[in-house]
């Protein structure tokens, strides 16, 4: 019963939206022509699996990945019945592994439940594989032929060799048009050094997207509500972005 009440809400919010867009009400704040435009951009999210999401912070005694978790739950619902979303996980399998990068889901409507039934069962395990994990994401995208969005969140820089920065440079120069975010998650001063903090913070404005470093969950929902939701949706959030 829960359920089906949650799912008028977002369908009552969502008709609502369309009706102030068609009829031209409040269109400066919720929207420019091209904002609305870029909701028909599918979206890969990455998901950090890496042995690391696996910790907590001293503020804060749940693991990481199940405050990634808790955060999609409350994110997702409200995104995907108005924008195609995709999953790829890095991380889960042997332990400290680079290869484990695994296409979970290919963007699709309403994808909210499935990507949570993917999630859910994850044990943090491997290495930080950004790079490759980035351009299998394009790949899943066929981002050479048309575009897309990669929401990138890790907790950690680089540790199999990749070069980000130098990967955003091909893909500028060879997709359609790749947007690619970039959310660090607690990345406190051991998740990243200041070099790898760099190369992640490249990677995403050499695509033209935001990098956002966030420390608290409230934090991580807003960063997700950013850089998943259309454009339109994300801004009529009324939501500080730190960092952005």
């Amino acid at each position: 019963m829960m359920q089906s009440i949650r799912q008028i809400v977002r369908i009552v919010r969502l008709l609502s939206l369309a009706f102030m867009l068609f009829c031209g009400i409040g269109m400066s704040s919720l929207a420019k022509e091209g904002d609305v435009l870029a909701c028909n951009k599918d979206v890969m999210f990455i998901f950090d699996a890496s042995g690391s999401m696996s910790g907590t912070d001293w503020t804060n005694k749940v693991p990481r990945i199940d405050r990634v978790r808790g955060a999609l739950a409350v994110v997702l619902p409200d995104v995907t019945p108005a924008r195609n979303v995709g999953l790829i996980v890095y991380g889960p399998g042997p332990y400290n592994k680079c290869d484990n990068i695994e296409l979970r889901l290919r963007p699709g409507p309403n994808s909210a439940e499935i990507i949570m039934e993917e999630v859910r069962p994850i044990s943090p395990a491997g290495r930080t594989p950004l790079t490759a994990s980035v351009q299998e994401a394009a790949n899943a995208l066929s981002a050479k032929e048309k575009p897309g969005v990669i929401v990138l969140l890790t907790d950690g820089e680089e540790t199999c060799g990749g070069k980000p920065c130098a990967l955003a440079s091909v893909l500028k120069a060879k997709s359609k048009d790749l947007t690619v975010h970039v959310i660090g998650y607690s990345l406190g001063t051991d998740g990243a050094g200041i070099e790898g903090r760099l190369d992640m913070r490249c990677l995403a404005e050499k695509t033209g997207g935001l990098y956002i470093a966030v420390e608290t969950t409230d934090e991580l929902i807003a960063a997700l509500r950013k850089t998943l939701a259309c454009p339109f949706l994300a801004k009529s959030y009324d939501t500080h972005w730190p960092n952005a």
